[in-house]
Formats: structure tokens, sequence, C-alpha cells
């Protein structure tokens, strides 16, 4: 039921937003890599505010970790290809194989995010609900000092 549910709201997202964009936003940090697929004003408010959804594929090299961060809204993520170590706030991490599914509520530290295949890379699928004025939809964890 839950990969139903995530698929629908993926599959919806792309046909309001569009396969593609007319111009594709691609970067790499380290060995993550993050292409944007889709952004679209939506009706629902977050807080109060105007809203989009942001769809993102991620690529992580074998053996590659996420620094620990936060988003400005819920994201829901889909895996496409390989395996995906996770884990939000303080709880116990996870591994995600193609297929699966996983939901990050709004602001909660993504404390854990990687690849733990040393051979195949990491593939899947970002979706983030976000103010329409969020700078960012990747917020690092500053380093406790």
């Amino acid at each position: 039921m839950r990969r139903t549910l995530l698929a629908v709201i993926i599959m919806s997202a792309f046909a309001v937003g569009g396969i593609t964009l007319a111009q594709h936003d691609e970067h790499v940090k380290g060995g993550v890599q993050v292409k944007l697929l889709s952004q679209k004003d939506i009706i629902e408010k977050l807080d109060g505010k105007k809203a989009k959804a942001t769809m993102l594929e991620v690529t992580l090299a074998p053996g590659e970790v996420e620094a620990a961060h936060r988003h400005p809204g819920p994201a829901f993520g889909y895996i496409l290809e390989g395996e995906y170590e996770w884990a939000i706030d303080n709880n116990k991490s996870k591994i995600f194989k193609a297929g699966d599914t996983f939901y990050e509520p709004t602001g909660c530290l993504h404390s854990i995010g990687r690849n733990p295949n040393t051979k195949d890379k990491t593939r899947f699928i970002a979706v983030v609900l976000h103010p329409e004025d969020a700078k960012d939809l990747v917020i690092p964890e500053k380093e406790k000092k």
C-alpha cells in the first residue's frame, strides 16, 4: 500500500510538472549527482505559505556518503537502483533496495544517507514539498564543535 501511494504521488508530480524541464539543473557534490526533473507550484500551502513540489534524481557513487542535512518540507523517496542506507534523527539506520520508499518529515535531521555498496551506484527519486521562497532544498547540518 505504501509503495502504491508513493508511486501515485510521484506519477502525479510527473504528470503535473512534466517529465522533463526546458532546462535541466544538474550538479555534483563530491560523488553525489543531483538532477532536477521537475518543479511545480502546488495548490496546497505549507505552514500557510505558497508551496512547490520539486522532483530530483539523486545518484550516489559506490560507497558515497551524503553530508547530514535537513529539508524545508516533507520529502518522499523511491529507490530506482542499488541500495541506500538511510536514517533520520536518532533512529536506527535502514537499508532500502530498488522499489522501496521512504519519508522524511519537515526539518528532521537526515543523519545517514549513503550507498553501502562498494561496486554499484545507487539512484533514487526524491520529491520535496517546500515553501515557494525556500532558498535551499538541502540545508547542511552545522558541525558540532
